[in-house]
């Protein structure tokens, strides 16, 4: 069919034409923010799940709804090398530039004060005024170098400014598993001075599965800071949707073997779902009208080629020739991990002799530790596409 008007479109973050099955996590959300804007205290939350499971495009959305009610909301990723204190930086210096006017009160001035203090420890651009004389004013301080303190110390301040506005401040970082332990404590111990001052401040982290265990090792009680939520594959029902409801707002239908066809070969993961779906829509006859169960059958072949050589290749290639070994060994049981001393037996290896690929390979994110001595992929069907490695060769 036209591939103008196709509707499925795959991409790290990009949203889905139906974004469907996260409803839990957006009325949390929802709510959260009406209740500390009321006044009225709310753990902050945590995304965690596999790759592909559509976590970054929840967060964004999380970052809009925030947006939409007039927050102050700042947005970044973790990772490339980049310190928190960078990342507060600049996720945050748009949304402040918005309230920085003459007529700005004296709430607002200080917290641009601080926030221009924050962001010069860190910047070599010079000195940031927002086009605002703030000599006079109160504020600053937030530049002594210790991350914890100069954090809190401009959380606070933007915090009381949003206050006065009657909204809150919203930081939300995707890739959260990358940030440093230190980095995890300063949040976790921002979002309890958030509870204890009962300040307006809502953090949104995402990251892969190992993320709850980094923050309870970070601190003992981010258990009691965080609402946790684990995303995972759509369920059959909200897999349909998300495939038809797309082609049906371009009038065109799918058959019920087809639908059933791609959730089964999917697994019902949001990321490959567009790809196949995609697939599928660009392989059925012009004019059609519908997608038959060959278009599934046919199309997702394709989007199974592309898979291998795009999404599931590079991740292959990121690991070193020892461990690829050790993924080769965590492919026979497929996705649902493996022990560390039956993955050790298999290479021939002493546990111990293999801890430095094993470590390699969880701080490359392609695998992590669902628990004490087990491990398994961050990738959804990664194992399949090992195992389609070795018939190859």
């Amino acid at each position: 069919m036209d591939t103008l008007s196709n509707p499925y479109s795959p991409g790290a973050g990009r949203r889905p034409a139906a974004l469907v099955g996260r409803d839990e996590q957006r009325a949390a959300w929802a709510s959260a923010l009406a209740r500390v804007a009321a006044g009225r205290g709310e753990r902050s939350m945590v995304l965690y799940g596999l790759r592909g499971v559509g976590k970054t495009v929840l967060l964004v959305d999380l970052q809009a709804a925030a947006e939409d009610v007039g927050w102050i909301v700042g947005y970044t990723e973790a990772g490339a090398g980049k310190s928190l204190r960078s990342m507060i930086s600049d996720a945050l210096q748009s949304s402040l530039a918005d309230l920085a006017r003459p007529s700005a009160g004296a709430q607002i001035r200080k917290a641009l004060k601080t926030f221009v203090s924050f962001k010069t420890s860190v910047s070599s651009e010079g000195v940031w005024t927002f086009g605002l004389d703030l000599d006079a004013d109160a504020g600053g301080g937030a530049d002594s170098g210790a991350l914890e303190f100069d954090v809190s110390t401009v959380v606070r301040d933007i915090c009381a400014a949003a206050s006065g506005q009657g909204v809150g401040l919203a930081l939300l970082i995707d890739e959260a598993q990358d940030l440093t332990r230190e980095e995890l404590t300063v949040l976790c111990s921002t979002a309890h001075l958030a509870t204890q001052r009962n300040l307006p401040l809502l953090i949104a982290l995402a990251g892969l599965p190992s993320l709850p265990v980094q923050l309870a090792e970070a601190k003992s009680y981010a258990e009691r800071l965080f609402a946790f939520h684990q995303v995972r594959e759509l369920a059959h029902h909200d897999a349909r949707d998300a495939i038809v409801e797309p082609a049906v707002e371009q009038g065109v239908v799918w058959d019920g073997d087809a639908v059933t066809h791609l959730i089964d070969a999917t697994g019902g993961y949001p990321y490959f779902l567009q790809e196949y779906g995609q697939a599928a829509w660009n392989w059925a006859p012009d004019g059609a009208g519908r997608i038959c169960y060959d278009d599934a059958r046919l199309g997702g072949l394709l989007a199974l080629r592309d898979l291998d050589s795009g999404f599931f290749r590079v991740r292959w290639e990121r690991a070193t020739p020892k461990e690829r070994d050790y993924l080769q060994a965590m492919a026979i049981d497929g996705d649902g991990g493996s022990s560390s001393g039956e993955v050790a037996k298999r290479l021939g290896k002493k546990l111990t002799s293999l801890g430095p690929a094993r470590a390699s390979l969880i701080a490359k994110g392609l695998i992590y530790a669902p628990e004490h001595g087990r491990v398994a992929f961050t990738v959804p069907r990664m194992a399949d596409f090992i195992n389609r490695q070795a018939r190859d060769f």
